[in-house]
C-alpha cells in the first residue's frame, strides 16, 4: 500500500463524512444521504460503502483501482432542521462533478455552509409565533384569540430554546414549551378572553409538531430504510407524546 495515496483516502473518508453527519443531523433523509455521499465520491474517483444509522455513519472509501482503502464511524450530533445547510451542500455536491472542485476547495465550501449565520432569535421567535396565529385563523379564530395565540407560541418557543440552551433533555424541552404555551393560552379559556378561546388553546402548541421527523421517517420507509425509518418514527411518536403531556398539565390546573 502507497502511504501517500492512504493519507488521500483518508483525506476523503473525512470530508465524506463531515457532509454524511451535516446532512444527517440538519434535516436530511437516509436517501439524500447515501445519493449525496456517493456522488461526491463518483465526482472524486472513489468507491464508497456507506453504513447509516440514526446515531453514527459508518463508511469504507476505496480507490476506484481497489488497491488502497480505508474505514471509520463517525457519530452524528442531536438532530435539528436546517434546510439551508441542506441545500447548499446538495448544490455542492453538483459543482463537484460540472466544475471539478478539489478536495482544498471542498472542505473551503463545507467550512463557509457551516458558518453562515442563523436567523435571528427575534425574527425566529417572531415568524414561528405568526405561523401559529395563523394556524389560529384558519381553525377559526379571530382577534384576540390570535393575539393569545401568538404570544403563547412566542414564549412557549422562547422556553424550549432556554431548556435545550441549558442541556434539558430534548424531550422534556417540549414538554416545558408545550406547557408554556398551554398556560397562556388556557388562560384566555378560563377567563373567557375572545369569542372561541378554545381554539387559541388548540393551535398554541402546533409549532412543536415534528414534521420533519415524521416525513423523513415516511421518506425512510418508502426507500426501504425500514431501520432509520423506524427510529424516526418512534422519536416523532415520543414528541407527539410530549406536546400532549404539557397541554395535559395545563388543562389540568385551569380544570378544562
Amino acid at each position: 500500500m502507497n502511504r501517500q495515496n492512504i493519507e488521500k483516502v483518508k483525506e476523503v473518508e473525512e470530508m465524506l463524512l463531515d457532509v454524511g453527519t451535516l446532512l444527517m443531523s440538519n434535516g436530511a433523509s437516509t436517501g439524500r444521504v447515501r445519493t449525496t455521499v456517493n456522488r461526491i465520491a463518483d465526482a472524486l474517483g472513489y468507491d464508497v460503502e456507506l453504513l447509516i444509522t440514526s446515531r453514527s455513519l459508518m463508511l469504507t472509501v476505496t480507490e476506484e483501482n481497489g488497491s488502497d482503502y480505508t474505514s471509520s464511524v463517525k457519530r452524528t450530533p442531536p438532530h435539528g432542521v436546517n434546510f439551508r445547510l441542506v441545500s447548499g451542500i446538495s448544490r455542492m455536491s453538483w459543482r463537484i462533478i460540472e466544475d471539478k472542485l478539489s478536495l482544498e476547495q471542498i472542505n473551503e465550501e463545507i467550512s463557509r455552509l457551516t458558518s453562515l449565520p442563523h436567523y435571528p432569535r427575534l425574527v425566529v421567535l417572531s415568524f414561528v409565533a405568526l405561523a401559529g396565529a395563523s394556524f389560529c385563523r384558519l381553525f377559526g379564530g379571530e382577534g384576540w384569540e390570535l393575539v393569545v395565540t401568538f404570544v403563547a407560541s412566542f414564549f412557549g418557543l422562547f422556553i424550549r430554546q432556554e431548556a435545550i440552551k441549558k442541556r434539558f433533555n430534548p424531550y422534556l424541552a417540549i414538554v416545558f414549551a408545550s406547557f408554556t404555551a398551554s398556560m397562556i393560552a388556557g388562560l384566555s379559556v378560563k377567563l373567557g378572553i375572545g369569542d372561541s378561546p378554545e381554539h387559541a388553546l388548540a393551535t398554541s402548541v402546533l409549532f412543536l409538531i415534528p414534521g420533519v421527523p415524521l416525513i423523513n421517517s415516511l421518506t425512510d420507509l418508502i426507500d426501504g430504510n425500514t431501520l432509520n425509518g423506524i427510529v424516526r418514527g418512534i422519536n416523532g411518536f415520543i414528541m407527539a407524546f410530549a406536546i400532549a403531556l404539557g397541554l395535559m398539565c395545563a388543562m389540568q390546573i385551569y380544570g378544562l
